[in-house]
């Protein structure tokens, strides 16, 4: 598979770097801050898996800034779980602003588990850090046998403007979806509820590739693909996404608003994290998860021919079959992008933008990493 069109060619300072070699080096970025040994390689794991699913966005572009929360105090390092609610299959748990990179996983261990012994499980968590990309928390699921669907808002976030208006009245608020399939990749569907991710704004700001020109209305109401009307820019600070003039648009117009609505209240509102407005209220992220087993399903309800697996392998085959608009162009089950990507940049490495990387090495160094380290990562 070639990046041709996700990534652009090492050139004008473009840094490849191997995977393992960039997850070691934004794990040694968190060991300079207050983070433990393991919560910091557990941040650069997620961050570069991010990157090798091909959601830059959610990757190491997001170190300088988690580095920034971390010194001001917004995210908190090695921070545990507290169990609020525990009644069965009703779990809710509270991450006390931790970093999502620790308090994610365990939520959704906490999920898992209680799925396995009754069959399904809902399981809030609210007041977590960055969750980074939820469809790592799908795939934590799929890997356990578990059909999963998670929420997720971002308590005092505005960035997205409502379908119809101008202003900002919603945050980014991710889904994703999992479903396994006994014998194949799961099937995963891992988005945001606006055109592009915050992130990936961010990525089109520091040199990688642009936006689609609906992504965004300007405070004028200007439909538009310019990332900068996103944010106000103060001379040796970070572009500030929370105050610019303008806002992303949600995705599919009414459809996507309305599910960005829905994600507000279930993982913002029904949590206790917050919303996105009108009350002002403590950054952080919220996430409501519904796991179910299918094998305990199939069990109740005495299915044949393999029941869930079968079904779904044959529904699998058969959109598979579906004759595509260009040959050379065949059709796609969600994850499977990322799967090529993922392989593609496993064995080529990953792509960095020259502004990207500066922007990492920056937070490196606000973080104390000595310059011969930095220059190590980037040359090995």
């Amino acid at each position: 598979m070639s990046e041709s069109s996700t990534t652009s060619d090492a050139a004008n300072g473009d840094v490849v770097i191997d995977h393992e070699r960039l997850a070691e080096f934004i794990a040694e970025i968190f060991r300079h801050t207050a983070c433990s040994d393991a919560e910091a390689a557990r941040i650069g794991r997620s961050l570069v898996g991010a990157n090798l699913a091909g959601h830059d966005s959610h990757g190491v572009i997001r170190s300088a800034l988690y580095v920034d929360l971390l010194a001001n105090g917004v995210q908190l390092a090695d921070q545990e779980l507290e169990v609020l609610i525990d009644s069965g299959a009703l779990l809710l748990a509270d991450g006390q602003y931790g970093m999502g990179q620790t308090v994610g996983p365990a939520a959704v261990e906490l999920g898992i588990g209680r799925c396995k012994e009754l069959g399904v499980a809902v399981a809030g968590l609210r007041n977590a850090g960055h969750l980074g990309r939820i469809g790592e928390y799908a795939e934590m699921a799929a890997a356990e046998g578990l059909v999963s669907v998670h929420f997720v808002n971002v308590a005092n976030s505005r960035l997205v403007a409502p379908f119809g208006a101008k202003a900002r009245g919603m945050g980014t608020n991710p889904c994703a979806y999992g479903a396994p399939v006994a014998g194949r990749r799961p099937v995963i569907h891992d988005f945001a509820t606006s055109v592009v991710a915050e992130g990936k704004a961010m990525v089109a700001l520091h040199g990688g590739p642009a936006v689609p020109d609906n992504a965004l209305v300007s405070g004028d109401g200007e439909i538009t693909g310019d990332p900068r009307v996103l944010y106000t820019f103060q001379e040796g600070e970070r572009p500030n996404s929370m105050d610019g003039p303008g806002a992303l648009r949600a995705m599919g117009e009414h459809k996507g608003s309305g599910i960005s609505v829905m994600c507000e209240l279930l993982a913002g509102a029904l949590t206790g994290t917050g919303t996105a407005g009108p009350r002002r209220v403590r950054f952080a992220n919220g996430m409501l998860s519904v796991y179910v087993d299918p094998t305990q399903v199939d069990a109740a309800v005495g299915e044949t021919d393999d029941g869930y697996n079968g079904i779904a392998a044959d529904y699998l085959d058969w959109f598979y079959d579906a004759d595509a608009i260009d040959p050379s162009e065949p059709v796609k089950l969600p994850g499977d992008v990322e799967h090529e990507r993922r392989q593609y940049r496993m064995a080529n490495g990953i792509t960095l933008p020259a502004e990207t990387w500066e922007s990492i090495c920056g937070g490196a160094r606000a973080a104390g990493v000595p310059e011969a380290a930095i220059a190590a990562a980037a040359h090995g």
